[in-house]
């Protein structure tokens, strides 16, 4: 009896030995085992990316990232304006729910207590920091500063400088008359290296910051302020885009007459702002020479992943904020609904994913990276978000998806409203009485023809109509237009 006691005694305490050996290692092990994520922004930056099939830019190392990962090639932004476009990603949230429709309104006046992208790692243990523009900075004045950032979603931020700030007195200007230069056509082929400018500080900065907590949980937010205009770029990049592959693509007043006011307001005086098509040409080179040194500077953080051995541990998200026109139609810039100013590059990779290099031909929203990153990273949001996880078409890029995207802008009191399905795009302009468009990308992926009054379509409409309606049932409408300045 007192021989089973003992051998009852010690069975117990080994078995005690071994759970709290066993209860150590589950505590150590998320800190191991838990995904990293670099999440890497690019301001202004559309899909003229060779991995999106651009024949004339070059970008080998999104290229890389996209062979690692799934490149959505259908992707959308939510409003084609930095800080609503920001705002609704960070928060999982759209636009209508944030109530930021412009570059001034910070989204904790209406949503105080609302958890952020970063916020949900930090609050799961994770080490949350930003270099550069994740958040709205009117660029490029507030460059080096924090601009319109959320502290609350950041352990440490960054605020790089570079000479690109400091030599604005350079730039070629094309359109002296609008207001800033960050609504201006102008550009500068800069003397110096990558390191000196902005982004290559920042990048730095970034490749600091991985080296000091590589050993712990990240979530490092990396945000380029390239292409934005000013577009500049160090002259070797200028170089390596050929100048006599850069065109202009034709422009039609007809084409212009088919469409409602409101869809070319954006653009005024139409086309290109008014500069010749000879200055075009040179901003759109100048556009593509920054979207090739945003692509070095990717370059920099992969090789750092592989160096520090994070690659297979970290998660990496490529996108832009919004997409950006370079003279398609005689549009210029964004706060269009066309394609080339809704669409927005989205490539990411992640340790695990079944598919690797896969081109995903769904729609998707940049709302989506919130519940995708919460997904994969295992971790549960704390208020209800209104994208959808894509953890399904990383794994399968063309996995069945009934979800189409999204975008809506303002005009002056009224606002215009898009859907935009693998095939179609219905917009309606202040619920159809400022004018409607119709699109079928299968047949006119230029969108020449404006189909909404053409009765043989009517049926299509009949089916996206209902779409616009419950995702507006109730839209917020401010009084007064929305502000631009600070851009």
């Amino acid at each position: 009896m007192q021989t089973s006691l003992r051998h009852f005694v010690f069975d117990n305490m080994a078995a005690m030995r071994f759970i709290f050996v066993f209860a150590l290692l589950l505590v150590a092990l998320p800190t191991q085992a838990r995904l990293n994520v670099l999440f890497i922004a690019s301001d202004d930056m559309n899909c003229d990316l060779s991995c999106y099939g651009n024949p004339v830019i070059k970008t080998p190392n999104l290229d890389r990232l996209a062979a690692r990962g799934t490149c959505f090639e259908r992707a959308y932004c939510q409003f084609p304006l930095c800080s609503p476009s920001r705002t609704s990603l960070m928060t999982g949230l759209r636009p209508d729910t944030t109530q930021v429709f412009d570059l001034k309104k910070h989204f904790r006046s209406v949503l105080p207590g609302v958890v952020t992208l970063p916020q949900l790692f930090m609050t799961n243990g994770y080490y949350a920091a930003r270099v550069g523009k994740i958040y709205h900075y009117g660029v490029p004045s507030e460059i080096g500063t924090s601009g319109l950032d959320d502290p609350a979603s950041w352990q440490k931020v960054v605020n790089p400088r570079g000479r690109d700030k400091d030599e604005e007195g350079k730039l070629t200007n094309y359109t002296p008359h609008r207001p800033g230069l960050g609504s201006s056509l102008s550009f500068l082929a800069a003397d110096g290296a990558d390191e000196e400018q902005t982004d290559g500080i920042g990048t730095t900065e970034a490749l600091n910051l991985l080296e000091a907590n590589k050993d712990r949980p990240f979530f490092l937010a990396m945000g380029y302020y390239r292409p934005h205009c000013p577009y500049v770029a160090p002259k070797k990049y200028f170089q390596r885009v050929p100048f006599d592959l850069v065109r202009m693509p034709e422009i039609s007043e007809v084409w212009k007459a088919q469409v409602p006011p409101p869809a070319t307001a954006s653009t005024q005086p139409w086309p290109w702002f008014g500069v010749t098509e000879s200055q075009a040409r040179e901003s759109k080179h100048a556009y593509w020479a920054a979207i090739e040194f945003v692509d070095a500077q990717v370059g920099r953080l992969l090789e750092a992943l592989d160096r520090l051995k994070l690659a297979d541990n970290t998660i990496i998200v490529f996108w832009g904020d919004n997409g950006y026109h370079v003279g398609d139609n005689g549009m210029w810039k964004k706060m269009s609904l066309f394609e080339y100013s809704a669409r927005v590059p989205v490539i990411i990779a992640a340790p695990g994913q079944k598919t690797r290099g896969g081109v995903s031909p769904r729609t998707v929203e940049l709302l989506d990276l919130y519940p995708t990153l919460a997904e994969l990273c295992g971790l549960k949001p704390l208020h209800k978000l209104d994208g959808r996880s894509l953890k399904p078409l990383l794994d399968d890029p063309r996995a069945t998806w009934d979800k189409p995207a999204f975008t809506q802008v303002w005009r002056g009191k009224f606002a215009g409203h898009s859907v935009r399905t693998e095939r179609w795009r219905y917009t309606e302009w202040d619920d159809g009485r400022e004018g409607a468009e119709l699109y079928d990308y299968a047949a006119d992926p230029t969108e020449q023809h404006n189909l909404a009054s053409d009765s043989k379509h009517a049926a299509v409409i009949a089916g996206l109509k209902p779409l616009l309606q419950a995702n507006w049932t109730n839209p917020y409408r401010p009084t007064a237009r929305p502000s631009k300045k600070g851009k």
